[in-house]
């Protein structure tokens, strides 16, 4: 390869290298402020009363009015279709959210983020986790367009234990009539007694990570860029000066 083309080929390195390293700064920049708007709308909406359970969305064009409004859902638990969200850790714990549907008085159901519960460490697929209760309930929570997601490369296999679970594609494998919403219940005047913790984390209570992590991706940046205006255009000029 002549002079040139090394020097080409360096550049294209160089310039690819900065560009993505800043494109991921600005990506986490951007999760940092995802965060922070889902929080404010939280709390915002926090303080509006109740959403009526006739008012409940059976649309997927009526969730956004509806997310974060706080709702209170009278029904009884589905707890054979209960299933379980892994590699979701809460104070440095590995384990579970517990995913269930409840079933309305109109034959519909939601799904309901009912809480969380550690990992057994010698058996990961052994969940020590008695039934909710059977009859009536009234589960107090708020309102979310699906349950807890994490990145995933692919679709989940069928299963009580999954990474994520699809609304549309878990009502096509249970038969289930499922509403185009999710609900995380919280404790609620009077707390279930069923072993669940439900002190879910805020969505912005991570942010410095991702500002930290913006930092380092941009001092990457900077730094590739750096060092080949260093290697590639200052010190060639400095040799024929000694």
């Amino acid at each position: 390869m002549t002079p040139r083309g090394r020097r080409v080929v360096v550049l294209a390195a160089a310039l690819a290298g900065a560009m993505l390293t800043a494109r991921l700064g600005l990506w986490q920049l951007d999760r940092a402020a995802q965060k922070i708007a889902l929080q404010q709308s939280i709390t915002a909406r926090a303080g509006l009363p109740p959403l009526p359970q006739a008012a409940l969305a059976r649309r997927a064009a009526e969730v956004p009015a509806q997310t974060n409004r706080r709702i209170r859902l009278q029904g009884h638990w589905l707890a054979a279709y209960t299933v379980y969200l892994d590699n979701r850790p809460m104070d440095g714990r590995v384990g579970f959210y517990v995913v269930t549907p409840l079933a309305l008085d109109d034959g519909s159901a939601v799904l309901v983020e009912r809480g969380w519960v550690a990992r057994d460490p010698e058996h990961r697929t052994r969940i020590a986790l008695p039934p909710p209760p059977p009859g009536p309930v009234a589960v107090d929570g708020r309102i979310t367009p699906y349950p807890g997601r994490l990145y995933s490369l692919g679709a989940d296999a069928p299963g009580p234990i999954r990474q994520n679970l699809d609304i549309a594609a878990y009502a096509r494998e249970t038969g289930l009539a499922l509403r185009p919403l999710a609900l995380v219940e919280d404790d609620g005047p009077s707390p279930p007694a069923d072993g669940l913790r439900r002190d879910w984390p805020a969505p912005a209570a991570d942010v410095q990570m991702h500002y930290g992590y913006a930092f380092q991706w941009f001092a990457m940046s900077a730094l590739i860029t750096g060092l080949y205006v260093w290697f590639q255009l200052l010190r060639p000029r400095r040799r024929p000066g000694r």
